[in-house]
């Protein structure tokens, strides 16, 4: 097969292509719309020493006001494919279909699996790199496999779940091996007519019976996450963030006894995990931190809805972001002793830490 010819965009603005609407330029930008495009600019930009950083749907990142001295690749591979198998339909979408719209197709088909993760942004590839949940849903529960192409050795890779090493919101394309691996499809193994689940009990009381349909659980989950500004909608003054900004603290028996000697009798919400550790409420430590919704500084602050959402408006910086996250960030850990993490991804030279 011929090499596509590569015609990278010199100084692309970036802040178009994520959702805080904010960040400096790419040094280059090219747009993959196939798997032969991908490979070429990766090695286009090893030739030439540069760094390669992938970007999706923008919905969990920050770019840093001056941008990023290296290869941007935007993934915009498409397509969907199904084939049965023993007791299960295992669903392969390529890593630039909006997820969103993936599930709803998976809904409206009666397979059960993802129903869970429904209004959720971003695109199908950056699901098993952050191992994206909601309410009691996880990507690992249902992925098969992930097709990759591993830049170390330049083949194309087919990974099962358990060399995905995931973990809550992590995985290792996100934290053990970084920037190794350019996702290029994941495939999810759900169950024809199965039935949906409601293992969080906010969203089973919303519903209010024992066997919805898919199509309700899918509906009822976009309707609680509008309530709370966390569906893309342009008309919403709290549109332009990355969703949570923090991630729920993971805490051991030790670490959760000093916690509650610092909440001083509050009834703080915990739920138990399998390996025996609790997490927590990032939210409710932020709210009794002393931090309310809709709290800003400048052009950045607080969504009106929920606590865990940092929103930019006309005139904010990637740098005034930051500096409002390490403020909470600070007040948490000065009310209870929790240092908690951001869940966005940072490109270029910013961070809270």
């Amino acid at each position: 097969m011929i090499p596509p010819m590569l015609t990278p965009v010199e100084h692309a603005p970036l802040a178009p292509h994520c959702t805080l609407r904010l960040g400096g330029p790419a040094r280059y930008l090219v747009e993959a719309t196939d798997e032969a495009t991908v490979a070429e600019a990766v090695r286009w930009a090893a030739s030439r020493r540069l760094p390669v950083r992938v970007l999706g749907g923008g919905s969990n990142l920050v770019i840093a006001d001056e941008g990023v001295d290296g290869l941007v690749l935007k993934i915009g591979l498409r397509g969907v494919s199904a084939r049965e198998t023993a007791g299960a339909v295992e669903v392969t979408a390529a890593a630039g279909e909006p997820w969103d719209a993936f599930v709803r197709h998976t809904v409206e088909r009666d397979w059960a699996g993802l129903e869970c993760l429904s209004g959720i942004p971003g695109l199908v590839g950056a699901t098993p790199i952050q191992n994206v949940g909601a309410y009691g849903q996880e990507v690992s529960d249902t992925l098969a496999s992930v097709r990759a192409l591993d830049r170390e050795s330049g083949r194309v890779v087919t990974l099962a779940p358990g060399e995905c090493g995931f973990g809550y919101r992590d995985s290792l394309f996100k934290s053990r091996a970084p920037g190794r691996y350019v996702v290029l499809a994941v495939t999810y193994r759900l169950v024809p007519g199965g039935a949906p689940y409601l293992g969080y009990a906010d969203i089973a009381r919303e519903i209010g019976t024992a066997s919805p349909p898919l199509s309700t659980v899918r509906e009822t989950v976009i309707r609680v996450r509008r309530s709370k500004s966390m569906v893309l909608d342009p008309g919403d003054p709290n549109a332009r963030s990355c969703g949570s900004f923090f991630l729920n603290p993971i805490v051991d028996a030790r670490e959760l006894a000093a916690i509650d000697a610092r909440a001083a009798g509050l009834a703080m919400p915990r739920w138990p995990q399998p390996d025996g550790r609790v997490k927590l409420s990032a939210a409710w430590l932020i709210e009794r931190a002393g931090f309310t919704r809709g709290q800003a500084d400048g052009p950045v602050g607080l969504s009106t809805r929920h606590t865990l959402a940092i929103v930019c408006h006309d005139g904010a910086h990637a740098r005034d972001v930051a500096a409002f996250a390490r403020g909470i960030r600070a007040g948490v850990e000065e009310r209870f002793g929790v240092r908690l993490q951001p869940e966005p991804i940072f490109w270029g030279t910013i961070g809270i830490d």
